[in-house]
């Protein structure tokens, strides 16, 4: 939710940022309606379109080694952040919902208003309207096909033509239909201060629509000018309705004698386009790093005839469904089908170093979380050791969505010292001969469970062991 918000509203910003420097003062009405319209449409598209670029990482070997320990650490922290309780966006959340039911609230009175009064005043057909005759005392204003104006003043034929064509303008352009979409949008977006913006823009240019039709009907701009100065002087807004008068009689007047070549006006509506491409690129174009693929070298799985070495040591007890000991011998004394049950050794990741430039840059602990050892580590633990010191560096990005509370760092880099690497992948084990225990699962028969210092009950599929 806070992505889309800042998004759109950084969308909403450049956008309206270029009308009004670009666009609103020319004399191009019916586009910069559109335009206001559009504006906003695509601002809440935006920040659901992503374009990704990728940009290739290199790393320390490939993955097919899967033995990376941060990804535990990672998980792990994720779960305990799932039962702390957010407070502050709870009451945010809270403080969100009451605004909109009072904005809401507010709306849904003033159409309820609005619309009682057609009802409850006489209504007259006109041309493609209905006029409403008030009994206040009220300027003509319009809210979708209806025009309400003071039934003394129509009576007596006191209403001038041009604010009657004025009021059609609205009535035919549908101008209440853009109001009704942007106070729809104020309710869901009230905390955005753009929306009120837009609001007056899209306003002011219904003004202009309609002076523009009166000024091309009448050729008499000295006189409608002269009326509005008469009829606006002192008149209030009426909420969701156009308007005669919208506070801004000064740019209207101003507007009405303004006059746009037709080249200048395609150059503004041209320069929208860059405008647009510049917001969506900007906001929608994302860099996500990628490992590179890179030939590196790892020592393979040890072959059949390799087992004998690596399970020298190693005494493999073979056992039912019941649990029940059925054979218990030194590896070396298996039958050779005996030995396709016994899983091959895990693959062995090439020692590899370190650059001094990397290495220093490990210290930066806004971007990189270090392990050492298997063991997490805060950066400046590296000023205790050189460049040289360690054996195997695995560097790994971590995506957005993997990143926690503890560790919101964009890389998680694991490095090994010599005892380190020795104790983490040298498989001849100084203690005591190890146990290999190797189960026949009763819920599923082709299977064999495995337990041994480093398979942590592994479930091994028999193709794997050459059955």
């Amino acid at each position: 939710m806070t992505d889309f918000v800042i998004k759109s509203t950084i969308a909403l910003s450049i956008f309206f940022f270029f009308y009004r420097l670009i666009l609103e003062r020319e004399k191009m009405h019916q586009f910069n309606r559109f335009f206001l319209l559009f504006s906003i449409v695509i601002s809440l598209i935006i920040p659901f379109v992503s374009f990704e670029i990728i940009k290739e990482i290199p790393v320390s070997f490939s993955n097919q080694v899967n033995t990376i320990p941060q990804t535990f650490y990672v998980e792990k922290v994720a779960e305990k952040a799932v039962e702390q309780v957010d407070y502050k966006n709870f009451f945010l959340s809270i403080l969100y919902v009451i605004g909109v039911l009072a904005l809401a609230l507010r709306f849904g009175i003033n159409i309820v208003k609005i619309i009682s009064k057609t009802y409850t005043f006489p209504n007259i057909d006109f041309k493609n309207s209905k006029l409403v005759l008030i009994e206040e005392k009220i300027l003509p204003h319009t809210f979708l096909h209806y025009i309400f104006i003071n039934a003394e003043e129509y009576k007596k034929h006191d209403i001038e033509q041009e604010l009657y064509t004025h009021e059609l303008v609205h009535v035919t352009q549908k101008h209440t239909i853009d109001i009704l979409f942007i106070e729809f949008l104020k309710i869901i977006f009230w905390f955005n201060p753009l929306f009120y913006f837009y609001k007056k823009a899209i306003q002011l240019n219904h003004e202009f629509l309609a002076d523009q039709e009166i000024v091309k009907t009448y050729d008499n701009v000295p006189f409608y000018q002269n009326l509005l100065l008469e009829k606006g002087n002192g008149n209030q807004t009426i909420y969701l309705a156009s308007n005669l008068n919208y506070l801004v009689t000064k740019k209207r007047l101003i507007m009405m004698t303004k006059r746009t070549s037709r080249s200048l006006a395609f150059i503004k509506k041209i320069t929208a386009i860059p405008v647009v491409a510049f917001a969506t690129l900007f906001l929608c174009v994302e860099t996500v790093a990628q490992e590179k693929t890179a030939v590196e070298k790892t020592v393979p799985a040890k072959e059949a005839s390799d087992k004998n070495e690596y399970y020298s040591k190693t005494t493999v007890v073979f056992k039912d469904k019941k649990k029940n000991v059925v054979t218990k011998k030194k590896y070396t004394q298996l039958t050779d089908e005996e030995k396709k049950r016994v899983p091959p050794p895990p693959p062995v990741p090439a020692r590899n170093t370190t650059t001094l430039e990397e290495f220093e840059g490990y210290k930066n602990n806004s971007k990189f979380a270090i392990w050492i050892d298997g063991v997490n580590v805060p950066n400046s633990k590296l000023d205790q050791y050189k460049a040289e010191d360690f054996v195997y560096c695995f560097n790994s990005f971590v995506h957005k969505n993997a990143r926690s509370k503890k560790f919101p760092q964009e890389h998680q880099v694991t490095l090994y010292t010599e005892s380190g690497y020795v104790k983490a992948f040298n498989k001849e084990k100084e203690s005591d001969p190890e146990t290999l225990i190797i189960i026949d699962n009763k819920n599923a028969p082709q299977k064999h469970v495995v337990t041994k210092a480093g398979f942590q009950n592994i479930v091994f599929e028999p193709s794997i062991f050459g059955n």
